[in-house]
């Protein structure tokens, strides 16, 4: 049996995902279709799947699927999109919308002007350690050394934004050998979930460039998540302020770490693609 799934393919920031509407329809195997379809040349295209359904919880509920499939708990990019996507597409006409996702609620309040979304500020809630046994024996710290290999021992800070990321200060990102790095870091005994690699430098204008391995995409035109994490290690490790511009290969985002709340919030576009219909052979 052939069924027709229509789809929106969406980047921000250049982080590009393909959209579903999975209440109208239902795919049952979300993790093989994103590696299929995300796959350049053969597929769509994309850094992976997102599907959108209504929640019980909240106004909407997004399920995030690398291109390799595994399911992610939460993409900043990404819920910038479906803000877009559910208020362009006339699901809701709420400028403020509560979005489930497996690391908790999120609230996204759009910027709209003449009923288009210009942009989208996220709640990224709280930053956190990330909890990983680094030494083995039990020791959690924030700031870390690691030696990946031989020749290279990084220095980093591990924050957690819903998921793991590991953040590093390096001085020339431009010319950094990002997949080899990142590759291994993501893998190391010490991260058994495996975690996101930001390598990031502080321009002297203060802004901040930033490049990403992601786990289960590899290298990406840009992370929402590892935005606000390179923000946040670059504060605790005082490189910089509360307010950060992360200039990443796809675009800038603002980050503001606030410090009354502790919440992290993030703004940044949201842009369509194109969009269209795939079939599946069930």
């Amino acid at each position: 049996m052939t069924k027709t799934i229509q789809f929106v393919k969406m980047q921000g920031a250049g982080n590009d995902y393909i959209y579903v509407d999975s209440d109208k329809y239902p795919i049952a195997d979300p993790e093989k279709r994103s590696i299929e379809w995300s796959a350049p040349h053969f597929g769509i295209g994309s850094d992976g799947l997102v599907l959108i359904s209504k929640s019980s919880i909240a106004d909407y509920k997004m399920r995030i699927f690398n291109a390799d499939g595994s399911e992610a708990m939460m993409c900043g990019n990404a819920s910038r999109c479906i803000g877009k996507y559910l208020y362009e597409r006339g699901y809701t006409d709420k400028k403020e919308i509560r979005l489930e996702t497996l690391s908790g609620i999120k609230i996204l309040n759009l910027h709209v002007a003449d009923k288009v979304v210009d942009s989208v500020t996220v709640d990224m809630g709280e930053p956190s350690d990330e909890l990983v046994d680094y030494d083995g024996n039990g020791k959690r710290e924030m700031i870390m050394k690691m030696l990946p290999h031989e020749k290279t021992a990084f220095v980093g800070t591990a924050v957690s934004m819903g998921n793991p990321h590991f953040v590093t200060f390096i001085n020339d990102v431009e010319h950094f050998d990002v997949a080899g790095n990142g590759s291994i870091i993501e893998k190391l005994p010490c991260f058994p979930n495996r975690i996101n690699v930001e390598f990031a430098e502080i321009k002297e204008n203060g802004d901040i460039r930033m490049r990403v391995w992601e786990r289960g995409s590899g290298i990406t035109m840009a992370c929402g998540t590892g935005a606000c994490a390179t923000a946040v290690a670059a504060a605790k490790t005082h490189k910089a302020g509360r307010k950060s511009k992360i200039i990443m290969d796809g675009g800038t985002l603002l980050i503001e770490w606030d410090e009354k709340t502790n919440h992290v919030f993030m703004t940044g576009p949201a842009t369509k693609v194109f969009e269209g219909t795939i079939d599946i052979v069930e």
